[in-house]
Parts: structure tokens; C-alpha cells; sequence
């Protein structure tokens, strides 16, 4: 069986991208930029999740890696004029989590034949890490 009963021949792994950040780092960006760093950096459904959060800076450090990891995943550099909240990390619960792209990206992720991309988040007080995995249609033959 595979990803999440998915079978092996249902899908193609097109890509893989994972991140560390230091929370310690992103709660004095927080600190010392406010709302200002936040807007730039996140949907105002990410801010409105992560700070219902106990310990919000945590769920904001993985949420930024969870957007690197994504990043790397698609395999190329971000269009120019790229912006973060062009990539949105749903979390419903605590394990139900969806990565929606906007704008350029959502376009790469046409041309790519990227079908879904799967994530992973998870932090500690020092450390936030995620994992990405950019799935495709299984090639024929």
C-alpha cells in the first residue's frame, strides 16, 4: 500500500522538498516585525490558525518550512515576484493538512502535471521541519 492506501501504480512522485527552521529565529521576526512580517508571509487564514495555537511562534516556524519544503518540491526557483501567501497550508486538525497554490505557482503546478501535493509539519521549541511530496498522474508503460 501507499501513500495514505493510495497504490503504488496510482501515483508518481514527481518531487520531494523538506525544511528546518529555528523557531527561536521566526518568534523574533514575529518580535520585532509584528503583523507587518506576518501579512507578508502568510494568508490571513495560516495567522488566524497559528495564533489560536499554544505556543503560535512553533506553528508559524513550520508553516514557513512547510513553504520552503513546497519550494523545493515543485523543483525550480520561484517566479519572479513571487510572494509566500501565494502558497496557502490549510490545517483542519492537527494531521489534515492541504497545500493550495496561487497565482504563478498554481500555474507551475499545471505545467508540472503536479495532481496533489502532500505535506508534513512538525515542530518542537527549537525546531520546525516539513516535508513535502509533489505527486503526479503514474506514466504509462
Amino acid at each position: 500500500m501507499g501513500l495514505h492506501g493510495v497504490g503504488a501504480n496510482d501515483v508518481q512522485i514527481l518531487g520531494m522538498g523538506n525544511e528546518i527552521i529555528e523557531c527561536l529565529r521566526v518568534a523574533r521576526m514575529i518580535e520585532r516585525h509584528g503583523e507587518r512580517f506576518l501579512c507578508r508571509v502568510f494568508t490571513a487564514a495560516e495567522i488566524a490558525y497559528c495564533q489560536r495555537r499554544h505556543q503560535a511562534s512553533q506553528h508559524f516556524s513550520a508553516h514557513w518550512a512547510g513553504k520552503e519544503a513546497v519550494l523545493a518540491a515543485l523543483g525550480s526557483k520561484p517566479p519572479q515576484g513571487f510572494r509566500y501567501q501565494e502558497i496557502e497550508i490549510r490545517s483542519d486538525s492537527s494531521t489534515d493538512r492541504q497545500v493550495l497554490l496561487h497565482g504563478p505557482l498554481a500555474e507551475l503546478q499545471q505545467r508540472r502535471k503536479i495532481i496533489e501535493l502532500k505535506i508534513s509539519l512538525a515542530h518542537c521549541r527549537s525546531h520546525a521541519t516539513a516535508l513535502v511530496l509533489a505527486l503526479g498522474e503514474p506514466t504509462s508503460g
